[in-house]
């Protein structure tokens, strides 16, 4: 019986984690760069210029100039 309450608990959890999975981590290895360039912070998906650039352009930068500081 504790080895299917902790089944449950493993299950829920992952269900509720399951959003956070949808980042590409693939997408920062293709472009050499680390998520919190198109993305606002760390683990959200709210994107910053950068990402609302690379999602409308056929996900790449080419031509993409950051803002200056």
């Amino acid at each position: 019986m504790e080895k299917l309450k902790a089944l449950i608990a493993i299950i829920v959890t992952s269900v509720a984690l399951l959003p956070l999975a949808m980042a590409k981590p693939e997408y920062a290895k293709k472009e050499g760069k680390v998520c919190t360039f198109c993305h606002v912070k760390m683990g959200s998906k709210e994107l910053n210029d950068a990402g609302k650039y690379y999602k409308e352009h056929n996900h790449s930068l080419e031509g993409y100039k950051a803002p200056a500081k």
